[in-house]
């Protein structure tokens, strides 16, 4: 049962996207390709996986859908206005990035993370879509109830319809200004898991980046955000120890996953070669000079914060800023950190983000400013949106001051 279930989740997004490439109707796409998923549970226990289970799964699959069109002549004339739209764009040129389309789920990628649709939705539709999770596990992934993920992802497929979204991967000159939309989607799938230790979710995210690596292997953009997870995901089993988060410089990184570390290391180097980096490259950099430290007393401060200027620059953020001040402080001291972060602390975009306060607590108790220390983590305790970030500044404060 556990191969079945393995095939079901590497064909699931490929089986989707085609059928969706074939009959221009994302509902009637998942509908025939979960009555093709429930046709081989019943028949391949019995006779076995086929020695090419996803084109089994796409026979099934068409089969199913031309027999419902037979039956519903209004979906079938509904299906053939979407077919001439998609031959039109077909007839209007190429679409491909580079000579014929590799897999069909790049198109579903591109459609998933469309900026016509709402920011919560891209995620969502993505997770059901490609990932192949059900509505409820989607729910659960973005901690909301299922009735509401339910909406978003009708509301997203109703949009994809009304406004005739087309199922195709942009142009070379489209690319560039569609392409981050979609690692944006990738890299929250990401954050969301890896904050939540939901290590399901994001290792989730890194499949579906290494498939959007595979369609797209001369994006070394895509590159950078696959370094930049594995970099990150590779301290996974430090990160919470006797139920408690810590910090990098509380972990044992003998816990560290090796191998995905320098897996992550080489593809850096892909994503910084060739040209001007990325933003994500340039955040895989960072994350790569902190997993080949031995010690957060070791890891090159001056560097992380060139990195950093750099990364600044291309896309100026105060969260950036804020990150850049910790270094700041890393390599010149609390008190050069601090004036940095007094400097942001007007910055509107940081009101109610806790790491903020809690960052001026940290330098203020390093300069034994121990009241003002405390009361800034009083307000990051206040601000924090999990109980393990509640209960991390919780015990900061307490070894502070002996007070919780």
């Amino acid at each position: 049962m556990q191969e079945i279930e393995a095939v079901f989740r590497e064909e699931h997004g490929r089986l989707l996207a085609a059928l969706v490439r074939r009959f221009g109707d994302l509902d009637l796409a998942e509908e025939v390709a979960s009555e093709a998923v429930e046709a081989a549970l019943v028949r391949w226990p019995a006779d076995g996986v086929p020695p090419n289970p996803g084109a089994w799964l796409m026979t099934t699959a068409r089969r199913k859908a031309v027999d419902r069109l037979r039956r519903d002549q209004a979906y079938a004339a509904k299906l053939a206005i979407l077919q001439v739209d998609a031959d039109r764009l077909h007839q209007a040129g190429p679409v491909a990035v580079a000579g014929e389309l590799p897999d069909e789920r790049l198109q579903l990628f591109f459609t998933c993370a469309h900026p016509a649709l709402a920011a919560e939705d891209r995620g969502a539709l993505t997770l059901r879509c490609l990932a192949g999770l059900s509505t409820p596990e989607v729910a659960r992934a973005f901690l909301v109830p299922a009735a509401t993920m339910a909406k978003r992802i009708v509301r997203a497929k109703q949009k994809i319809r009304e406004a005739r979204i087309p199922f195709r991967v942009p142009g070379p000159d489209e690319l560039p200004a569609r392409l981050p939309g979609v690692l944006q989607v990738l890299n929250s799938i990401f954050t969301e898991g890896y904050a939540a230790h939901r290590d399901d979710l994001a290792a989730e995210a890194i499949r579906l980046t290494r498939i959007l690596r595979r369609l797209l292997p001369a994006e070394r953009e895509v590159t950078g955000l696959l370094a930049l997870m594995l970099l990150t995901h590779a301290r996974r089993d430090a990160r919470f120890f006797g139920g408690r988060l810590l910090l990098l410089d509380e972990q044992d990184r003998a816990r560290w996953d090796r191998p995905m570390i320098e897996e992550g290391l080489g593809l850096v180097v892909a994503a910084l070669t060739g040209g001007d980096p990325g933003p994500f490259a340039v955040q895989a950099a960072i994350a790569a000079l902190h997993d080949e430290a031995a010690d957060v007393a070791t890891t090159d401060w001056p560097q992380v914060v060139a990195l950093y200027d750099v990364l600044l620059a291309l896309t100026p953020s105060p969260v950036v800023a804020l990150n850049r001040a910790a270094a700041v402080a890393m390599r010149d001291g609390p008190a050069a950190g601090l004036a940095l972060l007094d400097e942001l602390s007007d910055e509107p975009r940081l009101h109610g983000y806790h790491p903020l306060p809690a960052a001026r607590a940290d330098l203020l108790a390093r300069l034994g400013r121990t009241e003002e220390a405390a009361a800034a983590y009083r307000e990051a305790i206040a601000l924090a949106g999990t109980d393990p970030e509640r209960s991390l500044l919780h015990r900061r404060l307490h070894d502070l001051t002996g007070q919780s």
